[in-house]
């Protein structure tokens, strides 16, 4: 109070500065800019008329049908006990959950579907990243070949992919196992301890070139002047791959591995083909192909839904526990 009462000269002169600074800022705004504020006005509509066509997409075909089959699993069909009136829809609740958990069959399909992850995702991973780094150190011979040859592979729907391979896994069929025979060497690839590893096989024969080429567009991308510096250090191609080449692939890795993750939780088609071949393969050998069964040849579609929830839920949970595993490796070195 005092500076402004012996100084009245100074606040006039710094009167006209701040209005000054304050013009350009009101010329800008909404309420002084018309245009501006019909822009800032239009852009959520702009952005709905874009984004619109995915929601509707996504909700109908990939929301709807997850409420769907979660609201299905909470109710069961009961007839009559003479059977002469209509069958009844009645909520039972977590019920066909805890009616599936206490099968021992679903139980332990679910445990060999673990046990197919646990066997697939590490070989796919490495298969595909040594392709991938194969192909990217130019010392492979017709590169573009090779690529179209291991994606080939991808292109074959899954169903043709397993009788081809089933065709191989039979003796009588088979020109390997009986060259294999000839030698003395017995070796049945659908008995009962052998069939998951070969349908393993199946699965990485057709999507390890897939995953391949996600992992070339991250060589790809890296920029030339790293290892051109690294050729100035000194450093050997190892060196080059571990400290250079893996670091800056690993979101791509990461990609990978948690589509091979969903991707192995989702085996059906496999072992619903090669199932006619050999008695090691039951109708509920995997969770997906007891709930086909449960639905279609049992006539109980809300406990299949619950199977589909559980292992649902199961995908989820190995994604999810995935990624804050990476993440919250994410700083360290590999």
């Amino acid at each position: 109070m005092g500076r402004c009462a012996a100084h009245p000269v100074a606040i006039s002169e710094r009167a006209p500065v701040s209005l000054a600074v304050r013009t350009p800022l009101s010329a800008s705004s909404p309420e002084t800019d018309p245009v501006a504020g019909r822009r800032r006005r239009r852009l959520p509509g702009a952005v709905w008329v874009l984004v619109l066509p995915f929601v509707v997409m996504f909700a109908a075909f990939f929301v709807a049908p997850i409420v769907y089959a979660v609201v299905q699993s909470m109710f069961t069909t009961k007839s009559s006990g003479l059977g002469y009136g209509a069958p009844e829809t009645v909520f039972v609740f977590f019920d066909n959950y805890a009616r599936a958990l206490s099968d021992p069959a679903f139980v332990e399909s679910l445990g060999r579907l673990v046990l197919f992850s646990a066997i697939l995702v590490p070989l796919m991973v490495v298969t595909a990243l040594g392709l991938a780094l194969l192909l990217d150190s130019g010392r492979a011979k017709l590169p573009r070949l090779f690529r179209v040859v291991y994606f080939a592979p991808y292109g074959v729907p899954g169903v043709v992919a397993t009788l081809l391979w089933g065709f191989l896994y039979v003796p009588a069929t088979s020109p390997v196992l009986q060259l294999l025979g000839f030698a003395g060497v017995s070796f049945d690839p659908l008995a009962s301890g052998t069939v998951l590893f070969s349908i393993a096989n199946i699965a990485l024969w057709g999507f390890a070139g897939y995953n391949m080429v996600i992992l070339m567009a991250a060589l790809n991308a890296i920029p030339s002047e790293l290892y051109e510096a690294a050729r100035v250090d000194g450093a050997s191609g190892w060196a080059t791959v571990w400290h250079i080449k893996l670091p800056l692939v690993r979101p791509s890795i990461i990609l990978v591995t948690v589509f091979t993750i969903i991707g192995t939780l989702q085996l059906f088609v496999e072992p619903l083909v090669l199932r006619p071949l050999t008695t090691a393969i039951s109708s509920t050998y995997t969770p997906n192909l007891a709930a086909y069964n449960q639905a279609f040849a049992q006539s109980n579609p809300n406990f299949a839904a619950a199977m589909a929830v559980i292992v649902a839920i199961l995908g989820f949970a190995f994604s999810f526990g995935f990624l804050r595993l990476v993440n919250r490796k994410g700083n360290r070195a590999w």
